[in-house]
């Protein structure tokens, strides 16, 4: 990245406060952004690791719904840039600033709440160059100069990250761009049933990502305008885009491929539980899909002190075997068998017991001889042994959520 970007110009917010519906009961208890993922991560690391390596040092991470965890995983593994240089990554609960207030009724009225935090910054240390507006919820590696830039040299109003995505995939799901050879946008729809198709490849589409750069006064503008339109569900994609381009503002979409710091473009959004649990499988391939591995871009967290990983017993009948998967620090495979899974620090795996295709959370302890297939199962969960989950889906419906793609969900510190 040239020096041409100076990133202390940069402000950028965090919507961290999304309910998660689509991904309870592991939101039961804890925002979207903090549910945990990969084992020892929680899905905000990911955003947050990439403005570190991208140079952003002043975030405000925009809170709501069930924050506690998501604060305090912040207070303890984030608490690592240095206020005297003017850095800070601060949790900011809904402060209710503006005339009849409540919570946050959509993606851009989070922000129009917090304006009062952009007048702040810019009282001591002058007007943003640009202000980053970023998901907490997404899985991906991204270096946020790269697009930056192109949003300064393209004079900007907004800058929109998009990556290519199957038209079929894109259905109801995404925000879709058609754009011009010059990456201006050229029209936008959010969500459609019929996503406009990308030129060269009539079966992708350009989805939004969610990412933002906008110029501050085209954003303050565009906010306020949004406020008092009465008929707005005050979201970006939903309002204040189509507002832009209806509007004539200078629009374009940058490529994420170009910022892409994955060995092929990788992003996720892991909104639903199918979807988390598909990138827990993107994990544990033998070539992984979204490489945790590249020490030229790690992925920061707050890490407990647990011990190594640890897999015990090699009898004839009685072996701890981990194949194709994740263990945490902590975790210990005593004679059972663990397969194509990911285990988080201090899970449990008893002799016999067998686990395979599965997400397993802190502290779950899997009984003597249990079976545990195509499973989500929540922090602290004892499975007792000769137990079965995910072989009979329904009997495991009548007790436990079952996705559409059969996997079986346990709430955190469920009684079996």
């Amino acid at each position: 990245m040239g020096e041409d970007v100076e990133m202390g110009g940069v402000l950028t917010f965090i919507l961290a406060g999304g309910r998660g519906e689509r991904l309870h009961p592991l939101t039961r208890d804890r925002t979207k952004p903090a549910v945990p993922f990969g084992g020892v991560y929680r899905i905000i690391d990911f955003t947050l690791s990439n403005c570190l390596h991208s140079g952003l040092r002043r975030i405000y991470v925009l809170t709501q719904y069930k924050s506690l965890s998501l604060e305090r995983h912040i207070r303890l593994g984030w608490s690592i840039f240095n206020p005297a240089m003017g850095e800070f990554i601060a949790p900011v609960p809904p402060q209710q600033r503006t005339d009849g207030a409540d919570w946050y009724r959509g993606t851009a009225d989070a922000i129009w709440q917090n304006w009062y935090s952009v007048e702040r910054y810019t009282y001591e240390w002058g007007e943003p160059e640009t202000i980053l507006v970023l998901a907490g919820d997404h899985v991906y590696k991204m270096d946020y100069r790269e697009m930056l830039r192109f949003h300064r040299e393209a004079g900007a109003d907004l800058t929109v990250a998009a990556i290519r995505v199957p038209r079929d995939e894109a259905r109801s799901r995404f925000g879709v761009f058609a754009v011009g050879g010059d990456g201006r946008a050229l029209s936008f729809q959010e969500k459609p049933e019929d996503p406009t198709p990308d030129p060269d490849d009539p079966g992708m589409c350009l989805a939004s990502m969610g990412i933002y750069a906008f110029s501050p006064k085209a954003l303050e503008g565009a906010l306020r305008a949004d406020a008092a339109d009465a008929d707005s569900s005050h979201d970006f994609g939903r309002d204040v885009i189509p507002g832009m381009l209806a509007e004539g503002r200078e629009v374009f979409v940058f490529p994420f491929e170009r910022a892409n710091r994955n060995p092929t473009p990788y992003w996720r959004d892991v909104g639903t539980l199918d979807s988390f649990w598909e990138a827990h499988m993107d994990l544990v391939a033998v070539v992984p899909r979204f490489d945790l591995y590249d020490r030229s871009w790690p992925i920061h967290t707050y890490r407990e002190p647990w011990p190594p990983a640890k897999t015990v017993h090699d009898e004839p009948r009685r072996k701890g075997i981990a194949l194709n998967s994740l263990l945490s620090p902590g975790s210990i495979v005593s004679g059972g068998t663990v397969v194509r899974s990911v285990l988080s620090p201090g899970v449990k795996v008893h002799s016999h017991a067998r686990v395979e295709e599965s997400v397993l959370f802190s502290g779950v302890e899997v009984g003597r001889g249990a079976v545990i297939r195509r499973a989500i199962i929540d922090k602290n969960v004892k499975v007792p042994a000769g137990f079965t989950l995910g072989e009979d889906l329904e009997k495991d419906r009548a007790r436990f959520h079952v996705t559409e793609r059969g996997i079986v969900v346990i709430p955190k510190e469920e009684i079996l």
